[in-house]
């Protein structure tokens, strides 16, 4: 029997739908996105918990090209930063597509807002709480995406500070995510990283513990 609160059971197979195909998206296709469309994601965004509801985010709509073309030099030069720290599979990190800054309709900076050490509910003693009510936003904003049919790539292979200049952010501001949105010519049918071999989904019981760590527990090593 349904509790009284629970929603459809076609709804609640929509949200399972909607987790399960959520993918960080790297191809887009140049077909402009329907008015309204990035407001309404943003919207979805703005609906997340925030810690102490400071509501950390800030959203800059990217629209000038030549901002575009100087944030799309900036990842790059990230990119090859991150191929030459990889000790045995640099070649192979570069042939993987990591952003879609030149091919994506929209391109969105998420920002942490500045006067951020006000807030302090919550936040006393773990201060990166704020980080994760954007990445809380972020995610909202991706679900909502999907279900619109829409791809979202998350990029963070850039310099924060060289990015908050380029932004013109003000003190204390801070540049958390890129994000390449648009249509796409399909949803990639496992994460792109686990489908090139970077990683697996890893098993329940590598992540959900009872009481206390469990000494044959130990991080997932990194795949390079």
């Amino acid at each position: 029997m349904k509790h009284l609160h629970s929603y459809s059971d076609v709804e609640i197979e929509a949200l399972w739908r909607v987790l399960t195909e959520r993918r960080d998206m790297r191809h887009f296709t140049p077909e402009a996105l329907p008015e309204g469309l990035i407001e309404r994601l943003v919207a979805a965004a703005h609906l997340a918990p925030s810690v102490g509801f400071m509501q950390p985010w800030r959203f800059l709509r990217i629209t000038d090209q030549d901002l575009r073309l100087a944030i799309h030099r900036l990842v790059d030069a990230e990119r090859s930063k991150t191929a030459e720290a990889l000790p045995s599979r640099n070649q192979e990190f570069l042939k993987v597509k990591v952003e879609g800054i030149l091919e994506c309709p929209e391109l969105l900076a998420v920002t942490l807002m500045p006067g951020r050490d006000a807030h302090i509910i919550g936040r006393r003693t773990m201060p990166d709480m704020d980080l994760a009510s954007v990445g809380c936003a972020i995610q909202n904003m991706w679900l909502a995406a999907r279900a619109e049919g829409v791809g979202l790539g998350w990029v963070s292979f850039f310099e924060p500070q060289s990015l908050a200049d380029l932004l013109r952010l003000p003190a204390g501001a801070r540049p958390v995510a890129l994000l390449c949105i648009g249509r796409v010519p399909a949803f990639y049918p496992r994460p792109m990283f686990e489908e090139a071999g970077w990683g697996r989904r890893l098993a329940m019981d590598d992540v959900l513990f009872e009481n206390h760590w469990p000494d044959s527990a130990q991080g997932t090593p990194a795949p390079y």
